[in-house]
């Protein structure tokens, strides 16, 4: 009788980290538009850079490069958070349809 009492509980509470971990609706999207916005402005940053390195700058070189780093590892971090919610969408819309069967 207790063994089932704590399966009952373990399934419970694993069903429950489960759908906490799934991604809210829309999710996905403002992931995109992130990406998006982060692309626009490393593009702008590398062209700030070149036309910089062009007239001679080299302090604002090194700002704009520093820019250009952040730029890089922003779009790194919003690209794996993109993966991270897809994948847990993507778990989540499996459990839904196994429940359903």
């Amino acid at each position: 009788m207790k063994l089932k009492t704590l399966v009952a509980a373990v399934l419970v509470a694993f069903a429950g980290t489960t759908l906490a971990q799934a991604p809210a609706k829309g999710t996905l999207k403002a992931d995109r538009e992130a990406i998006k916005a982060d692309r626009g402005a490393l593009k702008s940053d590398v062209q700030k850079r070149r036309a910089d390195a062009k007239a001679g700058d080299k302090a604002a070189v090194k700002a704009d490069t520093a820019a250009v780093k952040a730029d890089r590892e922003k779009l790194k971090a919003d690209r794996a958070k993109m993966k991270a919610d897809a994948k847990a969408a993507k778990q989540a819309r499996a459990e839904k349809k196994a429940d359903k069967k």
